[in-house]
């Protein structure tokens, strides 16, 4: 039914009431699209257009002739476009989900020897220096020696840190399972060699693991990638149990080109393995 209004107050009261009504609809409305959203700041775009101050050349803020600033209109990356990139560059890296928990701050220094302080610093500071080396040739860093003696966990927590925090992108291979699976099905061969060279930066895990002389395949296939990335100033990481002499016994090509790649940034561990590898923590009171 038609309502009647006997007065201008009447009429205006209820003007009032449906805009109140309309409002309340439209902020309802914004909260539900809102919540469509993973990011509700840019709508899932990953960009925000704001407004800020138009500069001379001098820096100085421009203005209109009656005194009030002028304003232009940009384009600028919303911070979940970040994490976006940081989450794609994570899945492309291989490193497993148990791998991902690691990070410099959940690895244990109490208790530990001068040296593993020191692969710990190595590490800490490789990250440090990253932006400014990057395109030098000592650009790399190899963690070498001792099993147990938290190498990969140290090199594991930096290539999280180089994904999560500079947005460089990591791919990680294990040496054995890694060659394991090229072996079953040689239709990856190509592809995985060929995003071995050119990622931002290669993690190589346990170089030359499981024997004392790689398969002539195996050899292969590491000089061809290290020779790569040293020709074209791309950094590695390199885990190993084998130190510097060993690398260069085993190919002295290959093992120089990576000694000069990460020479400002080699830890070799090496002495007492029931203090050096954790795995081994309390044996003595066995």
């Amino acid at each position: 039914m038609e309502r009647r209004f006997t007065s201008i107050g009447e009429v205006l009261a209820d003007l009032q009431n449906k805009a109140a009504n309309r409002s309340q609809v439209g902020k309802s409305g914004d909260s539900e699209n809102a919540s469509q959203y993973n990011c509700p700041t840019c709508k899932d775009k990953g960009f925000l257009l704001v407004k800020e101050p138009e500069l001379n050349e001098d820096g100085s803020q421009k203005t209109w002739p009656n005194g009030t600033p002028k304003m232009i209109e940009l384009l600028k990356d919303c911070t979940c476009s970040k994490k976006r990139q940081a989450d794609h560059l994570m899945k492309f890296s291989e490193i497993t989900d148990e791998f991902k928990k690691m990070s410099f701050g959940s690895f244990s220094l109490e208790g530990k020897p001068e040296l593993i302080h020191e692969a710990y610093g190595c590490a800490v500071d490789y990250y440090k220096d990253f932006d400014r080396i990057k395109g030098d040739r000592c650009n790399s860093i190899s963690l070498l020696g001792q099993p147990g003696s938290g190498k990969t966990h140290l090199l594991t927590a930096l290539a999280n840190n180089l994904i999560q925090k500079k947005q460089i992108s990591v791919l990680y291979f294990p040496f054995v399972e890694g060659f394991n699976d090229l072996k079953d099905d040689f239709n990856l061969l190509e592809e995985k060699i060929t995003k071995m060279k050119r990622v931002g930066v290669l993690f190589i895990d346990d170089l030359f693991k499981g024997r004392d002389f790689p398969t002539p395949f195996q050899l292969e296939q590491m000089f061809g990638v290290i020779n790569y990335r040293y020709l074209n100033y791309l950094p590695i990481m390199i885990s190993s149990e084998k130190t510097v002499d060993d690398l260069c016994d085993i190919d002295e090509a290959l093992g120089t080109r990576i000694y000069q790649m990460s020479k400002d940034y080699t830890v070799v561990i090496k002495g007492d393995r029931n203090v050096l590898n954790h795995r081994l923590e309390g044996l003595a009171n066995v």
